[in-house]
């Protein structure tokens, strides 16, 4: 039997795990199962909260896609474990740390309820991401020229903890997020897949967003999306160091204020129900 929580942060949706109180295993066909919108739970991600695996943190922080895969990163996420803990008991404390696959990542409790989070230093290395392009010589942050049955994009690859590639375009909103994300998500150039944000910039300091994510189709949110995208508009010149974000889940606040170090990212989280489950 497992007891879980269903979360949500501007509808990028998780079933969340409490792998300290109780002991927990997980198989990728059991997540995958769950994750089944139309058979199972539904979510996006699954999150797991663990005993610390590093002296310096108070919690580590598992993430899985609802295909089974493991994931490094999610900002959104961290933001409902955050919250998830403290409803559980589990802190006192307003402000933590978290040992995931991405890095170390810091939240704090606001007392509006808005929670925020620091991710780890954007990468922009291609090796970092990763990315493998034969036949390119783009330095680091730039756009790479992807073809794929749907046309030719210029992506910027980066890393979040997680692999990233952003699109930018004119007009997101009729864009065909499901096939061209897919098929960008699934190019050689990304051999561990990548999450794929489409991302139009109205002035510097708003930008819409639409995310693809690896392992999860276009959610209604992305937090280490909204952050890829930001930090390659900022690397790029275009956007202002604090930048409001429109995803169609809603709205995030990210701010990068010297273009390198962490990257503040700020929203909410949503408690929805607890449940069980048999194995």
């Amino acid at each position: 039997m497992i007891n879980f929580s269903k979360m949500h942060s501007l509808g990028n949706d998780f079933m969340v795990i409490d792998a300290i109180s109780e002991t927990v295993t997980l198989k990728p066909e059991h997540i995958a199962r769950w994750g089944d919108r139309q058979r199972g739970i539904g979510f996006d991600q699954l999150l797991m909260v663990a005993p610390p695996s590093a002296p310096d943190c108070d919690f580590d922080y598992l993430i899985f896609n609802a295909d089974g895969g493991e994931a490094e990163q999610c900002g959104n996420g961290t933001r409902c474990v955050t919250d998830f803990v403290h409803r559980r008991g589990l802190t006192q404390q307003s402000q933590l740390s978290w040992h995931s696959k991405g890095g170390v990542v810091r939240t704090a409790m606001h007392d509006d309820g808005m929670i925020e989070t620091w991710l780890p230093e954007p990468q922009f290395q291609h090796a970092a991401v990763p990315f493998q392009l034969k036949d390119s010589d783009e330095p680091p942050g730039q756009c790479v020229a992807l073809q794929t049955e749907h046309g030719e994009f210029q992506v910027a690859p980066v890393s979040m903890g997680n692999p990233h590639g952003v699109v930018f375009v004119d007009d997101v909103i009729g864009l065909d997020v499901a096939g061209i994300g897919h098929a960008l998500s699934h190019h050689e150039a990304f051999p561990e897949r990548a999450n794929i944000g489409f991302c139009q910039i109205v002035n510097q300091g708003f930008i819409r967003l639409r995310v693809f994510e690896r392992g999860a189709s276009e959610t209604l949110a992305c937090g280490s999306g909204a952050s890829a995208a930001v930090a390659v508009g900022r690397k790029a010149g275009k956007l202002d160091s604090k930048v409001k974000v429109s995803l169609p889940g809603g709205k995030l606040r990210v701010e990068w204020p010297s273009s390198a170090g962490p990257i503040k990212l700020v929203g909410d989280s949503t408690f929805v129900y607890t449940g069980q489950l048999d194995i």
